[in-house]
């Protein structure tokens, strides 16, 4: 089975359900406003919409798609990739590439015209699809990708350089006759680039067929269940949890913005029952209850019984607030990397609410094992690198064979994460490989500091760094956001962080804001940029 055969599936048994709902909240402030309703991208900038799609629609759309593609050329192994923001089409178009035999591309929307033309080059990409966003981007490339002979464009007012997607109109809605199975290549997704330019993560049918499998194993969606989704399409993370959505036929909500208002608005209104957020958002819906400027008594929140988190490591004190104000939502935390199809490989699962501060156990279909440097399993509590290996680990690193050797080591996936398991078997983050802080020659890991530093009431985000020092090779710095409604100095921080044993103590405390990429993750790379071997007088300017 590939997962194309779950879209004609459900095209078959539920044709009228409604399959894919997208929602522009836009930036209405009344929120008595009704949905403006259409059915191709007619929407105003700035207006407030709504639109559906059957499941009957869905798979009629790719298969129109995918014939689009054929007449273009484009045959099994191609490259098609995709830059668009999320939206009704997204899918559609994802499934209609997998239906000729060609290979998905999905690009962040966050890329710079010189990363669109890197990493289309580096994926081979031979036709590109986008949105009105990008028209500026792809415009200052298009002309030196000479390997992209077709552009389609999804939106008003095309530029003259690209054909329209709505030429899809005119083509069949006959599934194409194309034969591929789970061994054959299916998309190719980029790492998040943390280490410069992104990499090319080539992965086979199987992979997404069972992160199907995975996903609706860990959170059970069934047919009356509704899945919001907010974070963006092209990461593994938001479409593998959707996958369990559509094996098991159930309906999901595009939600096109992350206030707290809009959240609990999609939630109310379309009876959403699971909700993925990134700790971020999370925090903002606590701290807007905290401050008054949510009335849980507006919304109709009583189906809601899912909130899971990942993408990141996620605080304990966070759970504990949200237990505190959702006593009645089940939780989870995913654990995952492009690498591996995204989130599942390790989870903590619904029934160990106990555990909050593990990733979990590995997941369905999974292992995993916490090694030295020399591949060799660790004891309980001990700390060393979390590897995993299952049907979802990539096929490789597209042409990048060094940097495949470094990360496969068999059927093994080494994650660059350090970790380490209890006596009952619950595996915990302990950080970044790369971003341990050697100090002294103790070893600091920055997420456990990062921890203690967010139950401080004042503190909305934190970041732990290292930067060097001649005398102790490196010292940790805490670049600190604060609530907006707050203020705090140096030394009020130092004293709290007096609970803290005294080689763990952050020596520089610096009051900035914590970048974070579109899938939620700390952008440490950035920070080190700007704090390392600089003066940081300037930046320490106390709120």
């Amino acid at each position: 089975m590939v997962i194309t055969d779950l879209l004609e599936r459900n095209a078959k048994l539920y044709p009228d359900e409604v399959a894919l709902v997208e929602i522009n909240p836009a930036n209405q402030p009344d929120p008595n406003t009704t949905w403006h309703e259409f059915s191709l991208i007619e929407a105003t900038p700035g207006e407030r919409y709504r639109r559906e799609m059957t499941w009957k629609e869905f798979d009629t759309k790719a298969n129109r798609f995918a014939n689009l593609l054929l007449t273009r050329g484009v045959k099994k192994g191609d490259k098609v990739a995709i830059l668009l923001m999320n939206c009704l089409e997204w899918l559609p178009v994802y499934f209609g590439i997998l239906k000729t035999g060609a290979l998905a591309v999905p690009m962040n929307y966050r890329y710079s015209a010189d990363e669109i033309k890197y990493c289309a080059e580096l994926a081979d990409v031979s036709v590109l699809v986008f949105g009105p966003e990008f028209i500026g981007r792809v415009e200052a490339v298009y002309k030196d990708l000479p390997m992209i002979t077709d552009y389609f464009f999804v939106g008003k007012d095309k530029p003259d350089f690209a054909d329209s997607y709505n030429l899809v109109t005119y083509c069949s809605s006959i599934a194409p006759a194309v034969e591929y199975d789970e061994d054959d290549d299916a998309a190719i997704y980029f790492s998040s680039g943390t280490t410069g330019f992104p990499k090319a993560i080539l992965h086979a049918h199987r992979a997404l067929i069972n992160s199907c499998r995975t996903e609706q194993n860990h959170h059970g969606q069934n047919r009356d269940d509704v899945f919001l989704c907010i974070p963006p399409l092209y990461h593994t993370g938001a479409k593998m949890h959707w996958f369990g959505s559509l094996l098991a036929g159930s309906r999901a909500v595009i939600l096109k913005g992350v206030s707290p208002e809009w959240i609990l608005r999609a939630v109310s209104e379309e009876r959403a029952t699971i909700v993925w957020l990134l700790v971020p958002w999370a925090q903002d819906i606590l701290d807007a209850i905290d401050r008054g400027d949510i009335d849980l008594n507006d919304y109709r929140l009583g189906q809601w019984r899912l909130m899971h988190i990942g993408a990141q490591p996620v605080p304990p004190s966070l759970i504990k607030r949200w237990k505190t104000i959702f006593p009645n939502h089940e939780y989870d935390t995913n654990y995952g990397l492009s690498e591996s199809i995204g989130p599942g490989c390790v989870h903590l699962g619904v029934e160990n609410i106990h555990k909050v501060g593990a990733i979990g156990v590995p997941g369905y279909l999974w292992e995993a094992d916490i090694v030295t440097p020399e591949g060799k399993s660790v004891g309980a509590e001990e700390v060393g690198e979390l590897i995993v290996r299952g049907p979802g680990v990539m096929k490789c690193y597209y042409k990048n064979q060094k940097a495949t050797d470094e990360i496969l080591k068999g059927e093994w996936l080494y994650t660059g994460d350090m970790a380490k398991r209890d006596e009952d078997g619950f595996i915990y983050l302990v950080d970044r490989k790369k971003d341990v802080i050697i100090t002294g020659g103790e070893n600091l890991y920055p997420v456990q500091i990062e921890d203690f530093l967010r139950k401080n009431d004042k503190i909305k985000d934190v970041a732990v760094i290292g930067l060097p020092d001649n005398r102790l090779g490196e010292i940790a710095a805490a670049i600190i956001e604060l609530k907006p409604e707050y203020t705090a100095t140096e030394e009020e921080i130092n004293e709290f962080c007096k609970e803290l044993p005294r080689y763990k103590r952050p020596r520089k405390i610096i009051f900035a804001e914590v970048p974070r990429n579109p899938t939620g993750k700390i952008e440490k790379p950035k920070l080190r940029e700007i704090y390392c071997g600089k003066r940081l007088v300037e930046a320490q300017t106390t709120r």
